[in-house]
């Protein structure tokens, strides 16, 4: 009986495929991220989809890898149409933050004593806000803000305290600041806004603290909590 061919135990193992180009998920720039959010802003005020809706999709959308995932946010809320397709267009050159106007004197004011009052997400900024932090921070995200006004004005007082501010492009910047024993971190935008664009006035004043000012979007780390919380779930596994 003939032996049967046997393969060398130390016979290297062939390469491995090389999936065709084609094949790929194409990576999605920051430029179709923003593209994709704003499209989903108009779907919402379409009546596409509800604010809930909204805010998830936002998330998923920032935090998107490919393009791919950005074409299923936007699946069941496009209306299919002629020419390039909606993620190819550049975003819009107007104002990222909504304004719906409300009373002359809406004012809100927010305390942090040796603690926090943050604000994000979806949220109301009136034509004036005043934070104060005494030992404490209360950080401002205007990110997905709507404003009651053209003009909206930000006092932050900070003793031995301070406030993060996060303002998006394509907004006016005005800020004014004084500090005692302390500093102000502000960056402004690379490019100024268009002069119809609306305007957020701020009014920094640090004693023995310091507050910073922020431009853009923050970069969601969505796969870094997917992985803190599985290693969470192993830890209670174990």
């Amino acid at each position: 009986m003939a032996d049967e061919a046997r393969v060398p135990d130390d016979e290297p193992a062939p390469p491995p495929a090389v999936p065709a180009a084609g094949s790929l998920a194409l990576r999605a720039s920051d430029r179709e991220r923003e593209r994709a959010a704003e499209l989903l802003r108009h779907a919402m005020g379409e009546g596409r989809l509800t604010v809930d809706e909204l805010d998830e999709r936002l998330t998923s959308a920032f935090g998107a890898r490919t393009r791919v995932e950005l074409e299923r946010l936007l699946a069941d809320v496009l209306v299919p149409a002629d020419g390039p397709h909606p993620l190819d267009v550049a975003p819009s050159t107007r104002s990222p933050l909504p304004v719906r106007p409300g009373a002359q004197d809406e004012h809100i004011r927010i305390w942090a004593v040796m603690g926090g009052s943050d604000r994000s997400g979806r949220w109301r900024v009136p034509r004036r806000v005043s934070v104060v932090n005494v030992m404490g921070g209360s950080d401002l995200d205007l990110s997905e803000a709507e404003l009651a006004g053209h003009v909206v004005e930000i006092t932050v007082v900070s003793i031995m305290g301070g406030s993060n501010i996060r303002i998006p492009e394509g907004v006016n910047v005005e800020v004014s600041e004084t500090s005692i024993m302390g500093g102000n971190d502000v960056h402004q935008a690379a490019a100024p806004a268009s002069p119809e664009a609306p305007t957020v006035r701020l009014r920094l004043i640090s004693i023995m603290s310091g507050n910073s000012v922020r431009r853009g979007r923050r970069k969601r780390r969505r796969r870094g909590r997917e992985i803190e919380r599985g290693d969470d779930e192993r830890r209670l596994g174990s």
